[in-house]
């Protein structure tokens, strides 16, 4: 059985073998992108797209309230959970025209 130095040993030799063979490796990938690039005279927007922006639809806009509490001035869209002053009641005497 190895000792706890030969192991640190080994791991400190394979990490070092770990980091030459990732060096080789992106320097290969590197060098064959930019061929395809060349070949393909693509530019960097092509390659690294960027995210759409989203559509004005989907933002979740503000909405108009529609009713209004006359007690306090408190308004309320109509969408969502119900507030306390509008629950359990007739919303048509609530609406704001």
């Amino acid at each position: 059985m190895l000792s706890y130095k030969d192991l640190i040993a080994q791991r400190d030799a394979l990490e070092a073998k770990i980091q030459e063979a990732r060096k080789v490796e992106v320097a290969a990938a590197v060098a064959q992108v930019r061929q395809l690039v060349a070949d393909f005279g693509l530019t960097s927007d092509d390659v690294f797209q960027t995210q759409r922006p989203r559509s004005n639809a989907s933002k979740g806009g503000t909405v108009a309230p529609k009713y209004r509490d006359p007690a306090t001035g408190a308004t309320w869209t109509g969408r969502g959970k119900p507030p306390t002053w509008i629950k359990d009641l007739d919303r048509e005497q609530f609406l704001i025209k």
